[in-house]
């Protein structure tokens, strides 16, 4: 059996993090490798392991006793007793249970369990034991990005749902008395993976053998990026907070640019023999 990673070393924080610095490492985390949200096949391991050690340093009284004893304080088998009750959560295939000495809620970074962030901001096909009404919106790539509103009615009474900017499609908002569903149409030219965007852009092949400037778009407006001599296809150029708004957080994710190459179809007879002079100075 492979031996259990030190939780701090699993969060990535110092032993002596405060817990705003744990939390803000668990929802980082926690996004990353959520089953519903990375498909490869350690995630939902790694997900476990990242709820688990939050579960953990994030309790006072039980990171107390983990930095006593380390992860023999809740081994059934070390005498300490171990983790006594719990509860048990499952999304689709996958199952986790979580539970403590002391009789006591545990706060998963601000919500009722472990997998409400996840229904709230990205959907996900979580059941509840009892089904609620649920409603579908419908909104551009660029509210989605802004933010929008819209208006429902629910037995009778017109609610207005604000959607907040950086919602992704299938994200699912959660009321007391229904929930919602966000639909986001397809972008043209705006490619969104997570918190990033991609965006692929031609410049001419003189251009990228010259180098210069080009003018590329933003979900903020269009902006001029250089491009140096020699530029090869598929040069990824990073524009840093460019991307997608966080969710329940300031900052925003990168945007990529990736420049393809434009080869000219038809050349006049003075580009040919322009090129083919060039040709031989290779």
């Amino acid at each position: 059996m492979t031996p259990k990673r030190d939780f701090y070393e699993v969060l990535g924080v110092e032993k002596t993090a405060s817990q705003d610095e744990i939390k803000k490492a668990y929802r980082k985390l926690a996004m990353k490798y959520h089953p519903d949200m990375n498909k490869e096949k350690d995630a939902a391991e790694k997900f476990k392991e990242v709820t688990e050690a939050y579960e953990v340093i994030s309790d006072p009284k039980k990171r107390q006793q983990y930095d006593q004893f380390g992860h023999a304080a809740f081994d059934p088998s070390s005498g300490f007793g171990g983790f006594q009750g719990g509860q048990t959560y499952r999304s689709g295939p996958f199952s986790y249970t979580y539970s403590n000495n002391f009789g006591e809620g545990f706060d998963f970074g601000g919500f009722s369990d472990p997998f409400e962030i996840f229904e709230q901001f990205f959907g996900g096909g979580f059941r509840r034991a009892q089904a609620k009404p649920r409603y579908s919106i419908k909104i551009d790539f660029m509210e989605s990005m802004k933010g929008a509103e819209r208006k429902i009615v629910h037995q009778g009474k017109e609610h207005t749902i604000k959607v907040p900017p950086g919602v992704d499609d299938g994200t699912r908002i959660r009321y007391n008395e229904f929930d919602v569903t966000i639909d986001v149409k397809a972008h043209e030219t705006f490619k969104r993976e997570g918190y990033d965007i991609f965006v692929d852009h031609e410049i001419p092949f003189t251009l990228a053998a010259l180098g210069g400037n080009t003018t590329v778009p933003t979900i903020d407006g269009d902006v001029v990026i250089k491009v140096r001599p020699g530029t090869q296809p598929g040069t990824m150029v990073r524009l840093r907070g460019k991307g997608v708004p966080y969710l329940r957080s300031s900052g925003r994710g990168d945007q990529y640019i990736r420049l393809l190459i434009e080869v000219p179809r038809r050349l006049t007879r003075e580009q040919k023999q322009i090129l083919e002079q060039l040709q031989k100075t290779f």
